[in-house]
C-alpha cells in the first residue's frame, strides 16, 4: 500500500499543516500588534521640544549657598602627592602617585594650609589651584598633633585667593555648615550640613589628643582631608580633617580642627617650621610608672639644671641616704586645667606661649602646693 494511502499517516500530516498555519498566524498578529503599539506616532515630522515651564526666582537659601561656594571656592585647592621608589634594574627613582587631598589658601605668598596626614610619607606634592594651574610644592612646616602641614608654592599672588577667616569661639550645635573639597579626586565639591557636636576629641597620627573638634553631618569622604569647612558668611572655622565609619566613607559623622587651633598653629609655623611648644624644663614620668606607684598626677623625675622647674624650686625623684626611693612632686593641675596624666599636662599647657608664666599645682609629702613657673620652649 502506498503510504499516501495510511489513514492515519494522513490525518498526521494534516494536524501538522493546521498546527504550521496556526503559528503563522499567531506570529503575524504578534507582529501586527507590536507595530501597531510602539510605531504609531513616533515619526511625527512635527515633532519639537516641550515648552519649558518657568521656575522663578531661586529660593534664598539656595541664593546664599551658590554665592558662599562661588566667594569661597577659589581659596581651595587640590593636592596630589607622590612617593619616590627606586627602580630594581637601575639606580634611577621613579615617582608613585600616593594619595590626594584638599587644601586651601593661606596668604597671597603661596602657602597653603592642609592636613599632615595628607603629606605624611611622600616625597613630594603638587598643587592645583581653582584656576587649574599646577605648581610644585615644598613643605614649609607640620603640626603632626594638630594634624596640620603647611606647603609652600612659588605661584603669583594674582592667583592666590587667601580664605577668609573666622573663629571657632561661640559656635552653636545646629548651625549650618559647608565643606569644600576634592572628594575621590572630583575637584571643587561642595557638601552642607550642620554643626552636630562641639568639644569633641580625636587623635592625631602621633597618639595626641586634639581638643576642641567640631562634629559634622556634612559628608565629609577620602580626598575632603585638608579642605575647608565654613560658616554661612564663607568664613574658615574647621580644616576638615577625619571620618568615623567603618567603611571609610562618609556615614553622617565628620570631625574638623576647629579655626582658632589653626590661628593659634600657622604663625608658628611660618616663624619656625614647627610648633614650639612651652614645658617646664622637668623630666616627666610616664602615666604607666606614675599608676604603679598608685600616683594621680604627672610625676617630676628631675629637673633640668638652669631650667624654668629648677628655677621655680620644684623637685625630682631620687633616693635618700638609706637609698630609699623619694618621690617628687606630682603636678596636678595647670592654672585651672586638672592633670591627671601627661596627655592632660601637655594639653593644659598648650593653651600658653612660650614665656608665659603659669600656676602649677603639685603634691608635696602629701601636701598640696603651688607655685607659679615660666614656661621655657621644649627643645
Amino acid at each position: 500500500m502506498h503510504p499516501s494511502d495510511d489513514p492515519q499517516r494522513s490525518s498526521y500530516e494534516s494536524v501538522r499543516r493546521w498546527r504550521l498555519w496556526a503559528l503563522g498566524l499567531l506570529l503575524l498578529a504578534l507582529v501586527w500588534l507590536f507595530v501597531n503599539r510602539f510605531d504609531v506616532g513616533v515619526y511625527d515630522p512635527d515633532a519639537v521640544p516641550r515648552a519649558i515651564t518657568p521656575r522663578g526666582e531661586l529660593a534664598q537659601d539656595e541664593q546664599t549657598t551658590i554665592e558662599l561656594f562661588r566667594n569661597a571656592s577659589p581659596s581651595v585647592v587640590y593636592i596630589t602627592t607622590v612617593a619616590l621608589r627606586p627602580d630594581r634594574y637601575s639606580l634611577n627613582m621613579f615617582e608613585i602617585p600616593q594619595g590626594t587631598g584638599s587644601g586651601f589658601v593661606w596668604d597671597d605668598e603661596g602657602h597653603i594650609i592642609t592636613n599632615f596626614h595628607v603629606i605624611q610619607g611622600a616625597s613630594a606634592a603638587r598643587v592645583t589651584l581653582a584656576d587649574h594651574t599646577t605648581w610644585e610644592a615644598r613643605l614649609a612646616g607640620a603640626a603632626p598633633d594638630q594634624d596640620l602641614a603647611m606647603l609652600y608654592i612659588n605661584a603669583p599672588s594674582h592667583r592666590l585667593r587667601p580664605i577668609a577667616v573666622g573663629t571657632s569661639t561661640g559656635l552653636q550645635v545646629g548651625q549650618k555648615v559647608f565643606a569644600i573639597g576634592n572628594p575621590f579626586g572630583l575637584d571643587q565639591t561642595l557638601t552642607t550640613g550642620i554643626i552636630s557636636a562641639l568639644g569633641r576629641e580625636i587623635t592625631s597620627v602621633t597618639g595626641r589628643t586634639i581638643t576642641g573638634v567640631i562634629q559634622t553631618d556634612a559628608a565629609i569622604n577620602p580626598g575632603n582631608s585638608g579642605g575647608p569647612l565654613l560658616d554661612s558668611a564663607s568664613r574658615l572655622i574647621g580644616v576638615n580633617t577625619a571620618i568615623y565609619s567603618p567603611s571609610g566613607s562618609s556615614a553622617g559623622i565628620g570631625f574638623a580642627v576647629p579655626v582658632d587651633t589653626v590661628n593659634r598653629v600657622v604663625p608658628q609655623l611660618l616663624r619656625h617650621g614647627r610648633v614650639v611648644r612651652p614645658g617646664i624644663g622637668a623630666r616627666l614620668a610616664d602615666d604607666d610608672t606614675a599608676r604603679r606607684l598608685g600616683l594621680s598626677g604627672v610625676l617630676v623625675l628631675d629637673v633640668i639644671e638652669s631650667g624654668a622647674a629648677e628655677a621655680a624650686g620644684l623637685h625630682g625623684t631620687g633616693r635618700d641616704a638609706q637609698g630609699r626611693l623619694v618621690l617628687g612632686d606630682v603636678i596636678v593641675s595647670v592654672e585651672t586645667h586638672p592633670v591627671a596624666s601627661l596627655n592632660d599636662f601637655h594639653d593644659a599647657l598648650a593653651a600658653f606661649e612660650v614665656g608665659a608664666t603659669v600656676q602649677v599645682t603639685f603634691i608635696r609629702n602629701a601636701q598640696r602646693r603651688s607655685m607659679p613657673v615660666t614656661l621655657q620652649a621644649l627643645p
